[in-house]
Order: structure tokens, then sequence, then C-alpha cells
């Protein structure tokens, strides 16, 4: 499975839109996400064995969106991610509430 099949399906409980960058439906409340850096984390015999995936979680809301964010934080966690920093943000042009979360996972190369 991708990292990017994985996250959607770790956030699925959350019965929110999610999606890869950029969400194009009308819910007023989703969730976006992309792959900040790959970093290498583990080297054997001259050869790349694992990575580390910084990814970057964005909630948006037109409402309270509090409850969410526990709930995004609980399933990353719960699927393997570790939680580097959050961000709360407001978006003055569209409106939105805006939660920036960022995690790390460590995978295969």
């Amino acid at each position: 499975m991708s990292l990017n099949s994985y996250i959607i399906s770790t956030l699925k409980p959350t019965n929110v839109p999610v999606d890869y960058r950029k969400y194009k439906g009308s819910a007023h409340t989703y969730i976006t996400f992309f792959n900040v850096i790959d970093l290498p984390s583990l080297h054997a015999e001259n050869e790349l064995q694992n990575k580390e995936a910084v990814i970057q979680i964005d909630i948006w809301s037109k409402k309270n969106y509090i409850l969410l964010i526990e709930q995004v934080e609980r399933l990353m966690k719960q699927a393997g991610f570790t939680y580097s920093d959050g961000r709360d943000l407001y978006e003055d042009d569209t409106e939105l509430f805006h939660y920036v979360l960022t995690y790390r996972i460590s995978k295969e190369a």
C-alpha cells in the first residue's frame, strides 16, 4: 500500500473528505495532506534501507474543529505516525479555520 493510500485509510474513520494536496468538493470541513520530505534514516552495506517521511495534515473547517483535530491525532498515532508539531491558522480569503499537523513515519526504502 502506498503511503498516500495508508494516510487516506487511516483518516477514513473521521467521516470527512480526505484528499491529497487539494480538495475539490463542497464540504465545509475536510482534510488535505502531502509529503513534506523523505529523509534517509538507515543505511546498511552502502544501501539505503529505511526512509523517514515527514507528512503534513491540514484540517479545514468553517466551524469548531477541535474534536476532529483530536480524532486525527489519535488515528495517526494508532497508525504508527509520530507527532512533530501543530499550528492553528485562519484563512481570511476563504474564511476557513485551518489547523496544520506534522508527522513522521519510518518506511522501507
